[in-house]
């Protein structure tokens, strides 16, 4: 199998990314919420210029795919008139931030947020991927999400964690962003291109910036009631662009928010039978990850989504079918992965798509037929 490229950048709006089908046009929304008028208009933009999906990335981003390249400066001229797009692309690049999605307005989360994207400017040149996480609610959400620098309740406090170090430092909301950008400058001088995330070298982490444990971790989130709203689900991340608009006219919601976790929270909105997302929390859908796949991503070397949805209530477990070894939709662990190879599948246990296989060469057919046990 030939080793996939990898880009070493995220699509965005300024930037996307060409496909299988078409550009890929990534959009940031900010503090993770689009009001009812900005969902509406972002699934009106992927009906008329895109595939009339919506994807829902594991960084809480939204992208339009299969668009056209004469369509993509008319369609950054109408996400400008939604507000979903920054005028100046350097700042776009650097919004990368994870917001756990149960914050109120006005509350800690939501200053911490907004404060660091008034300034990003601010911030040193960081590799493209390099990321945030404002995760100050009263339980952790976003420990296993990817960020390189996490702002995070403490017992005590409020806390500063370099992704990687067991510990933090503790800092009051008034200094929390000037310490971001200061803890940011010491991985820009710290950093080489093969260590182009803040992981990789907590290692050399001067002391200061540990020594206070974060809070405990919440349980994870599933579809269903919550206090600001009701959260749906998405299977592979997938957002039928007509069924969302249904969705939040039906239900009366003010706003739309986003997570890492293939849900999305209708703010405001009524509970409503919702056919085209995942209500349940036991449905397996929940638990299974398949990248677009083959045709639509050139590096993909089987169809990943149907294969997924047969085999999704036959695993004990989490499940990952990634059309290459790169295995963009999940970065985690699965207890079943199967990468595509040559128009086949092979299998990795409890690991990733990049791991040593345990089985290689396997059909589809041979795939329906196995005990995964």
């Amino acid at each position: 199998m030939s080793a996939p490229i990898v880009q070493g950048w995220c699509p965005g709006a300024h930037r996307p990314m060409m496909s299988g089908d078409g550009l890929v046009v990534r959009v940031r929304p900010r503090l993770a919420r689009l009001t009812a008028e900005q969902t509406m208009g972002l699934c009106d933009l992927a009906e008329r210029f895109g595939n009339g999906t919506i994807d829902l990335t594991n960084r809480a981003n939204l992208q339009l795919r299969g668009v056209a390249e004469g369509d993509h400066q008319p369609m950054l001229a109408e996400l400008a008139a939604l507000n979903l797009l920054d005028a100046e692309p350097g700042i776009e690049v650097r919004r990368n931030i994870l917001v756990s999605p149960l914050y109120q307005a006005g509350d800690l989360t939501a200053r911490l947020a907004q404060e660091l994207i008034d300034r990003l400017a601010e911030l040193p040149a960081l590799p493209a991927k390099f990321g945030f996480a404002i995760d100050t609610g009263p339980q952790r959400l976003l420990a296993g999400d990817s960020a390189d620098i996490r702002l995070e309740t403490a017992p005590n406090g409020l806390i500063l964690r370099a992704d990687g170090a067991k510990t933090g430092r503790l800092v009051p909301e008034s200094e929390a962003i000037d310490q971001l950008i200061a803890l940011a400058a010491w991985f820009a001088e710290t950093y080489t291109p093969e260590c182009r995330r803040m992981a990789r070298v907590v290692a050399d982490l001067p002391p200061e910036w540990q020594g206070v444990a974060p809070g405990p971790v919440g349980a994870p989130l599933q579809p269903g009631a919550c206090d600001q709203g009701t959260l749906y689900g998405a299977a592979f991340g997938q957002l039928p662009a007509r069924a969302l608009k249904d969705l939040i006219a039906q239900s009366g919601a003010e706003a739309l928010r986003v997570t890492p976790w293939r849900l999305i929270l209708l703010e405001v909105g009524a509970a409503i039978p919702a056919p085209a997302f995942v209500t349940d929390g036991t449905n397996p859908l929940m638990t299974t990850d398949a990248c677009p796949g083959a045709p639509y991503c050139p590096q993909a070397q089987v169809e990943t989504r149907d294969i997924a949805r047969l085999l999704a209530a036959r695993i004990n477990g989490s499940l990952h079918v990634s059309g290459c070894a790169k295995g963009c939709a999940r970065m985690s662990l699965a207890d079943v992965t199967l990468i595509g190879n040559a128009g086949r599948f092979d299998l990795v246990k409890q690991g990733r798509a990049g791991d040593e296989p345990c089985q290689t060469g396997l059909t589809e057919e041979t795939l329906m037929n196995m005990d995964f046990t």
